[in-house]
């Protein structure tokens, strides 16, 4: 598929060249192993992990409906586009391409064509092995249209099957067609070597005699074929200048929806949203979830493009915005995504949304759940893709649910991921800057891990937690006697420990550490300032995993952590079983002297 893919950016005239094509898959060419956006002119998105680029298709297809309702004016359609998924059995096999075509279909997206290339073969040999379901029948239960091309190299049959799916506008459409993998290669067509063996020199000349190739050139692209695809190349610049005058005449009949376009598609938000109001809250204690709502509902009031929702616990999360209508088949309009139980295709149809442009896309569920949709943040992470994901019910903090609930290794998990950035706020200041940050600041996706129980506001908090880590509560000393490291609700231990300690003779510096990754882009010199390496009695305090704090903490610190499953019973006791007491942490410090 991905030389396919290359090959036509290449005869389309993206600057993909034949020795671009010589180069597949070697070091620093254009042409890597599975497309990777960003890397290569005309990639749309980085695909390889199966099923995620069908989940991505239906969140591009959400984002043209969401955008045509918001923008097209009469006569004036300047969002008018289908969105096409090239699909395998492998994709129709994986779960996270059935959970977003259920919802597809529900949605009833009907500008989604997925064409399904039905060879019937996997790694391992014939789908007959693992896969003998009739998946026109799952899609059309699914809601979708089902059209069949029985010849897959008939193509005035896909043409016609194309159309017809154009044709149906309140249904997504799944064509499938039956293809031979191999095709034309005696000794391989139709058997599981063809998928990741090469062909061989005599296999080679075997399938260049049956397409009347010629036996001697590689490489090789006819000049008929180059002229042709020059025509195509004029008549799709075609196409898109007639757009631009389109777009043209639009911005100028409608200046208000030029400006909102713009506002929409930059990205870009004004620094007078993140005022002293923003940062103002008048519950002096409340959950971070709570919190992030509050945040949520501030933005969304000033920045319109925002668009999500939650696996079915937005009551929970918190994430519904007000007055904002739902996302439906009935009202495109909305901005409130009902994702239901679905958190792989949830992240992977964020990634789909935020690609398409225009739609700043946030998710939700519970944090111990995000390892569902793991390999989607993972996507997100590797394509730079600034979707925000919201995790709440953050630690042992979730009582009697139990060890099933309570996320213990998560935070070490997602930390691990690179080019993605966690937030673990300690209040409710702390968990606006988190979202400044993730609208100003962030390159790659933003997780912010909050919490179900409340917390206190400190003064001393803002938006210097957009650096990751800062003095919550200096030291009288220049030089503290020990540094007390905290992230989320356990800053609270960490800030009543130091009054304690005090009292004990220790003057201790109190940092709170919101976010690793940020704190860790600081220059040496901030870092040295908050961290000073002199001061070597250290604890860190989270609960979660002790994995990573180790930096921090030092090799003669400690850290207080859980580093084993929790237990059903009340947050407050399980907080006291585990250790989680300013008792445990003042005696963990004095054990360093």
């Amino acid at each position: 598929g991905s030389m396919l893919l290359y090959s036509l950016l290449h005869l389309f005239g993206y600057g993909v060249t034949i020795d671009d094509i010589k180069d597949f898959r070697q070091w620093g060419s254009k042409t890597p192993g599975h497309p990777e956006y960003g890397h290569t002119a005309g990639v749309e998105t980085t695909t390889g992990p199966l099923g995620q680029g069908v989940a991505m298709a239906v969140g591009m297809a959400m984002a043209e409906a969401h955008l045509a309702v918001q923008f097209n004016k009469p006569g004036y359609d300047v969002v008018d586009h289908y969105t096409y998924a090239l699909a395998g059995d492998g994709c129709m096999m994986e779960g996270v391409a059935s959970e977003a075509c259920s919802m597809a279909g529900t949605l009833r997206l009907g500008k989604l064509i997925v064409l399904y290339d039905k060879n019937d073969i996997t790694i391992e040999g014939s789908t007959n092995i693992t896969f003998k379901e009739d998946v026109g029948k799952r899609y059309e239960a699914y809601g979708w249209q089902v059209l069949k091309v029985e010849e897959g190299y008939d193509i005035d049959a896909v043409a016609g099957a194309v159309a017809e799916a154009k044709a149906c506008t309140d249904k997504p459409s799944l064509i499938i067609v039956k293809t031979d993998i191999g095709y034309g290669c005696a000794a391989k067509q139709g058997k599981a070597s063809a998928h990741g063996e090469p062909l061989g020199p005599e296999n080679l000349a075997a399938t260049k005699e049956f397409f009347g190739w010629p036996a001697d050139k590689e490489f090789y692209v006819p000049k008929e074929v180059y002229d042709h695809m020059a025509k195509m190349q004029e008549k799709f610049t075609k196409y898109e200048d007639g757009w631009n005058d389109l777009f043209a005449a639009y911005c100028k009949e409608y200046p208000d929806m030029a400006e909102k376009w713009n506002a929409w598609f930059t990205g870009n938000v004004d620094a007078s949203v993140f005022d002293e109001a923003y940062y103002a809250f008048e519950n002096k204690k409340d959950a971070t979830r709570g919190s992030s709502g509050t945040v949520l509902n501030r933005l969304a009031a000033k920045v319109p493009n925002f668009f999500g929702g939650s696996a079915d616990l937005a009551p929970s999360n918190k994430t519904q915005i007000k007055g904002k209508t739902d996302f439906s088949a009935d009202d495109y309009a909305g901005s409130n995504v009902h994702f239901g139980v679905r958190e792989f295709a949830m992240a992977a149809m964020a990634n789909g949304i935020s690609l398409h442009g225009g739609i700043r896309p946030y998710v939700a569920t519970f944090f111990v759940f995000s390892d569902y949709l793991k390999p989607a943040y993972r996507l997100s992470a590797l394509m730079g893709l600034p979707v925000i994901y919201v995790l709440t019910h953050d630690s042992i903090g979730v009582g009697e649910d139990g060890p099933t609930h309570q996320p213990v290794e998560q935070l070490a998990a997602m930390r691990s991921i690179p080019n993605s950035v966690v937030f673990r706020p300690a209040d409710s200041k702390e968990t606006a800057a988190a979202y400044q940050y993730a609208l100003t600041e962030a390159k790659g996706p933003v997780c912010m891990v909050l919490t179900r129980q409340g917390l206190p506001l400190y003064d001393e908090t803002g938006k210097d937690a957009m650096k990751g880590g800062y003095i919550l509560a200096d030291s009288d000393k220049a030089v503290p006697d020990a540094i007390l490291i905290a992230s989320g609700s356990e800053v609270e231990l960490a800030y009543n420990a130091k009054a304690v300690l005090k009292e004990k003779g220790i003057d201790a510096r109190v940092v709170s550490m919101p976010s690793m990754e940020v704190f860790d882009s600081q220059s040496d010199e901030y870092r040295e300032k908050v961290l000073p390496s002199a001061v070597r009695k250290r604890v860190a305090v989270e609960a979660g995993t002790s994995f990573g704090w180790q930096k921090y903490s030092g090799l003669d610190g400690a850290v207080v952590s859980i580093d084993h499953y929790g237990a059903s019973a009340p947050a407050g006791v399980l907080f006291k079983e585990f250790g989680f007491t300013v008792e445990n942490v003042v005696e963990t410090v004095t054990k360093l002297f």
